[in-house]
């Protein structure tokens, strides 16, 4: 049976935070990520998804990135992408319409071979649109070479942090020429 300690807050939280306090950590810690669910006996099992869906870091996407026109970066933030900057070059899915538009990303990504996806965190919106595309693709077997679905891991608000450059232009699609 494995203990858990709820001495100290997490990274980004207070122990007397206004959401929940110690408690949230527990919930936190026995709760299943967006890739995992429970075996019969309570314990934690990796989906099959796990293993066409994979997380990368700020760092290793920049060096990805650079001069691989086969790479496209998918933004599902929905209403907050409007005031905050973003990530250049990136192509805007909002969450809310994500399910509706995936043909349209499949003609956006045409010629690419690795997305990546991200939200603000990549906790729930940009992992599950991860999964809902590469589910997609695999369902509907469209012609397509992609071959890598990636999260970005943080998402937006862990790039910004670490120094990553952001783009603020208000072009849809940006043109990836800002910094």
């Amino acid at each position: 049976m494995a203990h858990i300690a709820l001495g100290g807050p997490g990274p980004f939280e207070s122990a007397h935070n206004q959401i929940g306090g110690p408690r949230l950590f527990l919930w936190a810690a026995l709760s299943p990520g967006p890739f995992e669910r429970r075996t019969a006996r309570g314990r934690r099992a990796a989906s099959g998804m796990a293993r066409s869906v994979s997380y990368v870091s700020a760092a290793k996407l920049v060096s990805m990135a650079r001069g691989n026109p086969r790479l496209a970066i998918i933004d599902v933030r929905d209403e907050e992408r409007s005031y905050q900057a973003h990530i250049a070059g990136s192509h805007h899915f909002a969450s809310g319409s994500f399910e509706a538009r995936m043909p349209e990303l499949v003609r956006a990504a045409s010629g690419k071979d690795t997305l990546v996806f991200h939200c603000a965190l990549s906790q729930v919106r940009g992992p599950t649109c991860a999964k809902m595309f590469s589910d997609y693709l695999r369902e509907t077997k469209e012609d397509s070479r992609i071959k890598n679905i990636m999260v970005l891991e943080r998402g937006f608000n862990g790039w910004e942090i670490s120094g990553q450059p952001v783009c603020r232009c208000t072009d849809a699609p940006c043109k990836g020429t800002c910094s």
